[in-house]
């Protein structure tokens, strides 16, 4: 596995798709390959970052644009790439990240007439240009991946269920307009046959 230093990997998908398990197996895996690894959530991951996740997702602020839910969301990538994920790759690690600019061309893409262009021109200096070597997209129907959500629903899981059906096109959109960098992997199968995908994909950049 010594190809993954330096790599840049994200998983993404929809609400309960499983990212948060599927991102440990993965990290138990590739450590237990002698490969260093560094984990982080977009957004979060960082002291401004995890202010900023407050308020893109705590119910209070149900008035936030979709342009400005956007910004925040790009603002808190800038800081993360700064002081956590550039630094770690610099380091040979390899960077594992719980969504990513591929959320964002989902969840507000068409939101206050937001293009694929204006997302990726604004993403592009948030990011300093490091587009991730891989995105997997965890692949559900929002009408089953609901169902795993037992806790309170936060701003954006509140949306009606028309919207996360949208948010799932948006998704594989993505992996269709750029096959070499996306792979979709069905995540409603048993938890060890969609960890072993995960890891034929990861495979395949090292």
């Amino acid at each position: 596995m010594t190809g993954l230093q330096g790599k840049f990997v994200v998983l993404d998908g929809g609400e309960g798709c499983g990212k948060s398990t599927q991102i440990e197996l993965l990290r138990r895996d590739v450590e237990a390959g002698g490969i260093p690894v560094k984990v982080v959530r977009d957004p979060g991951a960082t002291t401004i970052g995890e202010r900023i996740r407050q308020i893109l997702l705590s119910p209070e602020y149900h008035q936030m644009s979709m342009r400005c839910e956007m910004l925040l969301y790009m603002a808190a990538r800038a800081q993360m790439m700064k002081e956590a994920i550039l630094p770690s790759l610099g380091e040979g690690k390899l960077v594992i990240s719980d969504r990513f600019v591929s959320s964002t061309l989902a969840y507000q893409l068409g939101g206050d007439g937001l293009t694929s262009a204006d997302i990726k021109a604004v993403a592009e200096i948030a990011i300093c240009g490091r587009w991730p070597d891989l995105t997997i997209l965890l692949d559900m129907p929002p009408a089953e991946s609901a169902k795993r959500i037992q806790r309170d629903k936060d701003r954006i899981e509140q949306r009606p269920l028309e919207y996360h059906v949208q948010v799932r096109e948006n998704y594989l959109a993505q992996a269709i307009a750029d096959p070499v960098h996306y792979r979709v992997i069905a995540a409603a199968g048993e938890r060890e046959a969609v960890h072993g995908a995960i890891m034929k994909a990861i495979k395949e950049i090292a």
